[in-house]
């Protein structure tokens, strides 16, 4: 528990999207089959492909928009970043895989507030 405790205490906040397959090429694995259980960070957490391979524990905590008030499952989920989500396109700190996205959440919000960490 103390442990649990411990790791929650440094959890970020942030917010998270999703994206759909093909998930390959990735900038930083190429054309490898990395999985579904993945994601592609915003710039100031991929920094310069340093963020590749780490795996971060993501749980909603609540909606971005009226479209889905209560969008969150009550789960975390681990992903392994493995892309980056570039600017100015990227509209999140976490762009999860859509089967990430849906192991917290309902996908209908398409956007969601999030506690993340390593």
């Amino acid at each position: 528990m103390v442990v649990w405790l411990s790791s929650a205490a440094y959890a970020e906040q942030g917010t998270a999207t999703f994206y759909t397959p093909p998930y390959v090429p990735s900038s930083c694995n190429g054309y490898q089959n990395d999985g579904v259980l993945i994601a592609a960070a915003s710039a100031p957490i991929f920094n310069n492909k340093a963020a590749c391979g780490r795996s971060y524990r993501v749980t909603c905590t609540g909606a971005t928009n009226q479209g889905v008030p209560q969008p969150c499952k009550g789960t975390s989920v681990v992903v392994k970043i493995v892309d980056l989500c570039p600017s100015p396109g990227c509209q999140a700190t976490l762009d999860l895989s859509q089967e990430a996205f849906a192991t917290i959440a309902n996908p209908d919000a398409g956007k969601i507030t999030i506690e993340y960490n390593q």
